[in-house]
């Protein structure tokens, strides 16, 4: 199109113009259906990574919520902490699921920093000599 004159050329021009603004329209047509197909499949997607994760877990504290998931011996703790750990529908003197989860998920968190740490830890200090050795 860049090469035909509007003005000299004006037939070829128009059918040049007439044929490229269809393209635009169905390439357009078809963007858009491919955009709602990626953003229906971003969705889905979405909800299922939910639903595994963090829907599973809502369920688990929801369904055993007056399941203690072990008992503490009577009297080791105060009954502040009995009553906190035994929160919000475990029987007293046990430790509750949804406290559970928060230990386990804290726990997990710290290990993985702290296996993050030695294995930066371990490629800055191999990487130490051999730059020392190129120097």
């Amino acid at each position: 199109m860049n090469n035909t004159s509007s003005q000299d050329e004006f037939a070829k021009w128009a059918k040049l113009r007439r044929k490229h603004d269809k393209t635009m329209e169905e390439y357009e047509a078809i963007n858009k259906q491919l955009s709602s197909q990626k953003t229906s499949f971003d969705w889905g997607v979405k909800i299922v990574r939910w639903f595994g994760t963090s829907g599973l877990k809502f369920f688990l504290q929801f369904w055993y919520s007056k399941t203690p998931v072990f008992h503490l011996p009577e009297g080791w703790l105060p009954y502040y902490v009995a009553w906190v750990l035994s929160f919000p529908r475990a029987p007293m003197g046990s430790v509750s699921i949804q406290i559970w989860s928060n230990v386990c998920a804290t726990a997990i968190t710290t290990m993985a920093e702290v296996v993050t740490a030695v294995l930066l830890q371990r490629a800055t200090t191999a990487a130490a000599p051999a730059a020392k050795k190129t120097q």
